[in-house]
């Protein structure tokens, strides 16, 4: 399984960014794709996640701001950032956690991360 990140970049803030992940490999349907992000001197932190039935969490500083989505068809997840502010800067990394049978072990994937700079 291979997971591919785009999106990344400077903006300013306020602005906006989409972030996407295409997975690619035996994607089972009974998985969880999400993003995380490490901000410098921080330790890597959950930002949202969305299951295949499209259910979502997201975390308290972002719920409001972005939008998760995803596409089953294209196994890719989207990852719609609005009103960016400086602390919003990180490596945001994108992960996918699936399972063969509602028995078996969840196994997670991660992309390489993108990096994401929030600055005027």
């Amino acid at each position: 399984v291979q997971l591919v990140e785009s999106g990344g970049g400077l903006v300013q803030p306020g602005g906006s960014l989409r972030l996407s992940c295409a997975a690619s490999g035996i994607i089972y349907s009974d998985n969880i794709m999400g993003w995380y992000r490490r901000a410098p001197g921080k330790q890597r932190e959950l930002v949202a996640t969305i299951t295949w039935e499209t259910n979502t969490v997201y975390a308290d500083d972002v719920r409001g701001r972005y939008t998760i989505t995803r596409d089953n068809a294209k196994n890719t997840v989207y990852l719609q950032m609005s009103s960016l502010k400086p602390e919003d800067t990180a490596v945001y990394y994108c992960e996918l956690k699936m399972r063969s049978g509602s028995g078996s072990p969840w196994v997670g994937y991660w992309g390489q991360g993108t990096q994401v700079t929030v600055s005027s």
